[in-house]
């Protein structure tokens, strides 16, 4: 058996050798970016949230999708369209959420005749995706498969800075670099450019290619509370909208952490000071 073993590791150890070493993936340094709910104190502004939705609404949804957030949650407390007159007692009463709702359709069935339908979405609907399914995806980008945003800030290292490049950071192809059908060169896209490269080896661009074509661009989008709709602009604010979305309960979540954290430091205070009182006069 042992042996055996001996033989198996050096095969492996064999095979690995031949195997070419994998090329390094390079981007650009991210661009500095800040927004108003990064650090523990960080607050989402209600104002940028409203016009990060309108370009995830009015750009973004076409292709992407957010299955993990409902129409509700934009009027929960923390949201875009949170409303704090008492009258609406759920998120789903506020007027403005069930006016977005009905921007969509969901399908469902007649209780009747069990037949499929459709009928206008309700608060309590997820958000409606843009293509039936994956295959649908596909077909209609080429091939890429649009990823879902819902966690999209999460699940990449600095997400907001890393989002906020990608969108802003699009540059035409240096000269020497051959970019793919249906492709678009990104700096600030990790990838490994030295196959698509013809100019000095020393001298191979950062960045890599990306299916999504630049979608920002000044007064994409009209923003309601009369902000300047640039490029800059736009990308902030759906980077806030979607940092949002991964998580809407950042806010209440650090709202409970300072006070847990201030009622530490008085319950420290208070045993401190009863340790004083009951041992003072206890030789040491």
């Amino acid at each position: 058996m042992l042996r055996k073993a001996l033989v198996i590791a050096a095969v492996a150890g064999l095979v690995g050798a031949a195997q070419p070493a994998a090329a390094a993936t390079t981007q650009k340094a991210l661009k500095e970016a800040h927004f108003s709910f990064e650090g523990p104190l960080g607050r989402f502004d209600q104002e940028q949230l409203q016009r990060g939705y309108k370009v995830y609404h009015d750009v973004c949804s076409a292709c992407h999708s957010l299955r993990l957030l409902s129409y509700r949650n934009l009027g929960q407390l923390g949201g875009p369209f949170y409303d704090p007159n008492p009258k609406y007692k759920t998120p789903g009463d506020n007027p403005k959420v069930k006016a977005i709702a009905k921007e969509f359709t969901v399908p469902d069935i007649d209780s009747d005749t069990g037949d499929t339908i459709k009928r206008p979405a309700t608060p309590a609907d997820a958000f409606v995706s843009p293509f039936a399914n994956e295959a649908a995806a596909r077909a209609a980008n080429g091939g890429a498969l649009p990823p879902d945003l819902s966690l999209i800030i999460k699940a990449r290292e600095d997400g907001p800075q890393y989002v906020y490049s990608l969108l802003t950071g699009y540059v035409a192809a240096p000269t020497g670099m051959t970019v793919p059908p249906g492709k678009f060169y990104n700096p600030y896209m990790p990838g490994d450019m030295t196959a698509f490269w013809s100019g000095a080896a020393d001298k191979v661009p950062e960045g890599g290619f990306i299916a999504m074509p630049l979608q920002l661009t000044d007064d994409r989008v009209t923003y309601d509370d009369g902000v300047k709709a640039t490029a800059d602009q736009e990308a902030q604010d759906v980077v806030a909208f979607l940092a949002w979305a991964a998580e809407p309960h950042a806010d209440e979540r650090k709202k409970l952490g300072l006070a847990v954290m201030i009622y530490l430091m008085l319950f420290a205070g208070v045993i401190y000071a009863s340790y004083r009182i009951i041992w003072r006069k206890v030789g040491h």
